[in-house]
């Protein structure tokens, strides 16, 4: 969870144009992710939001001992888990996009109905309960039923 002084776009292009990757790395390493696991991700989101596993995994309606897996790296985290966890936490459609990022998921897509009834409701700050209740309303897959 980097200082984030950076845009990525403008990052990339830097990252592209540089001739020495170890130079690169050395300059911008104050705005570089250290964390690698997602569980580190989610586990260093709790302190940033100073909020405990166990609230967002209520929060995000899931099992307790399966979410528990998640915070101690048992499991690996379903796209749609990913996405009730970022209910769970209470994020903005962009920190959703970064945890989507740090579980090796594919990010939200505006284009795709379902994606985009879930931007929306993560805008909004709409809770999980209404998003899931838009979702069948529109007779798409609720959050949990995709495999």
């Amino acid at each position: 969870m980097a200082g984030n002084k950076i845009t990525t776009d403008t990052f990339l292009q830097r990252l592209k144009k540089t001739t020495s990757i170890e130079r690169f790395i050395r300059r911008h390493d104050g705005d570089m992710d250290k964390i690698v696991y997602f569980h580190e991700y989610i586990t260093a989101l709790c302190v940033k939001k100073d909020v405990t596993p166990e609230s967002v995994i209520k929060a995000a309606d899931i099992e307790r001992t399966y979410g528990h897996k998640f915070f101690n790296g048992a499991r690996a985290p379903t796209r749609d888990k990913v996405i009730q966890l970022a209910f769970g936490f209470r994020l903005n459609f962009d920190e959703a996009q970064d945890l989507l990022n740090a579980a090796k998921k594919n990010a939200l897509h505006p284009k795709v109905k379902r994606d985009a009834v879930i931007v929306y409701a993560l805008e909004k700050k709409h809770g999980l309960i209404a998003v899931q209740e838009t979702l069948y309303e529109m007779n798409l897959p609720l959050l949990g039923e995709l495999k």
